[in-house]
């Protein structure tokens, strides 16, 4: 089972990626992290020294690794549907969720955070309106799921999320509480039958 979270930088596809993976007992990645990992220094960092042309390039091949190998739940960039690439990959190997915020809900999480390389600039809920403008519909043309991020807790949007999967057959559908069987009781023992 492979799961691909998309949306804004600030959706919080970290977040309840990791929550999620928790919840379902599987591994989960980040692919910034790993990105980080091979470059040996920061997006932030490696943006500004070789521009992001070269960004997507290393960002293409790690999405395409992780995309193929990691059985579990991937966290992606906010960018990383950008290339035509990712997306096929994305729609073609998992399960993809689209983490749908509006730009002022993203921008009340972010304002503060200092290390999104895009949002550097003088008028970062502006930089988000045109990021919106351009990406939303390169989510929606590769997402299975659309998830309205909002206002709803975590916890409150992987219960949803498991809801969908379930739904689509993605994941097997709790049972429904029963009565215990009597052979889970430590005490039990069958009544011989005639010999």
């Amino acid at each position: 089972m492979r799961i691909i979270f998309v949306g804004l930088p600030g959706s919080g596809k970290t977040t309840i990626g990791r929550q999620l993976a928790r919840r379902l007992g599987v591994p989960f990645v980040d692919s910034d992290h790993v990105i980080e990992h091979r470059l040996g220094c920061s997006i932030r960092e490696f943006f500004a020294r070789e521009g992001e042309d070269r960004f997507r390039d290393v960002e293409q091949q790690v999405l395409d690794d992780l995309s193929n190998t990691h059985q579990g739940v991937i966290a992606t960039g906010g960018g990383a549907v950008l290339r035509e690439v990712n997306r096929q990959h994305f729609h073609d190997r998992g399960q993809v969720i689209y983490l749908r915020s509006t730009p002022e809900d993203v921008f009340r999480r972010v304002r503060h955070d200092n290390a999104r390389p895009l949002l550097q600039v003088d008028d970062p809920l502006k930089r988000l309106r045109d990021l919106y403008a351009t990406r939303d519909p390169l989510y929606r043309e590769v997402a299975h799921f659309v998830i309205e991020t909002g206002r709803p807790s975590v916890a409150t949007l992987v219960n949803m999320i498991v809801m969908q999967l379930e739904l689509a057959g993605h994941l097997p559908a709790h049972p429904p509480a029963s009565e215990p069987s009597p052979t889970s009781d430590p005490n039990f023992r069958p009544i011989p039958g005639p010999r």
